[in-house]
């Protein structure tokens, strides 16, 4: 008989302010489709290729490093 371990659920509470105050207006943060434990980064209309927001907070990091 084997009991899975409790999965956290990441929540909006999660997120700090920064990254709220952040988003763009047409953009929201849901739960994943992908991985329903976290959240999503969901457009309510399309974006533009090449679209900028922010501002950015943190280190950049190169592709190979993620």
């Amino acid at each position: 008989n084997t009991t899975e371990p409790p999965v956290a659920v990441e929540t909006l509470a999660d997120v700090p302010e920064h990254v709220l105050r952040g988003l763009p207006e047409d953009v929201r943060l849901f739960p994943s489709a992908v991985d329903k434990t976290r959240l999503g980064v969901w457009a309510t209309k399309s974006i533009l290729k090449g679209k900028k927001f922010g501002p950015f907070v943190g280190d950049k990091k190169k592709r190979s490093q993620v």
